[in-house]
């Protein structure tokens, strides 16, 4: 296991404290098993190796890191690792990207049930359905997802922000009084905007912004060829299928999709495209609304498609709607709060019995106006007034 503790090190060396993920301080690390999902590049793997460095107060032979596409694991099981680490003295394993081993709800069953003391955590892709493995884990693990990051995140890498988080009601009736005391700082529309283009993952802070687009391009190819074909056992007929269904949706969202003209389009069944979009929607890849007063089930239809966050869209389309990114950003922060967001009949989006209407600044409420409650998130406007509120000031949620 030689190999295992000098790549765990070294990996641990390049790992800092100057900023931390959101979710470090909601997880509750005492629980025996924690799993993380989340998108390629949120985070998952530095948030690991940052509790490894500096939330543990433990020997170097009791913690480990481990990836499970390593090559150690040709040769041998996670099981007989987690034994001979555990055995040696370890009581913290931390496992990255499980979905890349084939057994692995089997063998991490086996290691909960046989070693009371041996804390776990691992991640994976956002696809994987930690509890639909083929050994039941819905008792043992405690689940956690890691989003990208929001404009608060992205201020705080970028400047050194450090700006409080607020809820939506927060939003909803102190917004006068958050932006101006942001705006006395510095002026958040620019920011805010190039948040919108390459500020999403954490990669921005490390390499040429002109780079991300190759970046986010790799990342699609990645999920659809490697984690989706893992977990969903795609061929290479299939992975390139869902990327010209990638391609097709890219042009249009967001919107209200004809299912069976796309399916035509990238010669396929309703089935199979069902199937897909489901799948890419786990991957964090797509964002679904469905209209409210519906039920929802798997596999269902979606009144309105859009893609997961606005940097996708930049990549995958040179110059995108600025109404579409306006509307994709603010379903992606609701989104990442676990909000059940619908699709009302007058408005963009119903978050309970509250209607958001997302314009640009010169917007007027003439749509949405009979209804009690609801407000307008505006862009290009530092302060708002009443129910209109700064776009901006929704990316400080968490």
């Amino acid at each position: 296991m030689e190999i295992l503790f000098s790549t765990s090190k070294n990996l641990l060396n390049q790992v800092g404290n100057s900023f931390f993920r959101f979710l470090f301080d909601q997880i509750d690390w005492n629980q025996r098993m924690i799993a993380i999902k989340g998108p390629r590049g949120s985070g998952k793997t530095t948030l690991m190796l940052q509790r490894m460095k500096y939330g543990l107060n433990s020997s170097p032979n009791e913690t480990l890191y481990i990836t499970a596409d390593h090559y150690w694991f040709y040769t041998n099981n996670l099981v007989a690792t987690a034994t001979d680490f555990y055995q040696n003295g370890g009581r913290f394993l931390f496992i990255d990207e499980v979905h890349k081993y084939p057994n692995w709800s089997r063998e991490l069953k086996n290691i909960y049930d046989s070693y009371p003391d041996l804390k776990v955590v691992f991640s994976s892709s956002s696809a994987l359905d930690i509890y639909r493995g083929e050994s039941d884990l819905s008792r043992r693990v405690i689940t956690y997802e890691l989003p990208g990051l929001s404009f608060r995140e992205y201020l705080k890498i970028k400047k050194g922000l450090d700006l409080p988080v607020f809820s939506l009601n927060e939003i909803q009736k102190n917004h006068s009084s958050i932006a101006s005391e942001v705006a006395q700082t510095f002026h958040p529309l620019p920011e805010f905007h190039e948040y919108l283009k390459t500020g999403y993952l954490p990669i921005f802070n490390e390499t040429n912004l002109s780079n991300i687009s190759i970046f986010l391009q790799q990342i699609i190819n990645t999920v659809i060829e490697s984690d989706l074909a893992f977990i969903a056992d795609y061929n290479a007929g299939t992975a390139y299928k869902v990327k010209k269904l990638m391609g097709v949706l890219a042009e249009s969202v967001p919107f209200k999709p004809n299912l069976t003209a796309i399916a035509r389009k990238i010669e396929t069944s309703r089935d199979s495209l069902y199937e897909w979009l489901n799948q890419l929607e786990k991957a964090r890849l797509l964002n679904f609304l469905i209209a409210e007063g519906k039920g929802v089930s798997l596999l269902q239809k979606p009144d309105k498609i859009y893609l997961e966050n606005t940097n996708l869209a930049y990549s995958l389309k040179s110059s995108p709607d600025i109404g579409s990114i306006r509307e994709t950003f603010l379903l992606n922060q609701l989104k990442n709060l676990k909000k059940e967001v619908r699709l009302p009949n007058s408005g963009d989006f119903l978050v309970n019995d509250l209607v958001i209407e997302v314009s640009g600044k010169n917007k007027d409420a003439s749509q949405i106006k009979h209804l009690e409650n609801y407000l307008i998130a505006a862009d290009e406007i530092e302060h708002g007034f009443g129910k209109k509120i700064p776009l901006w000031v929704f990316g400080l949620m968490y």
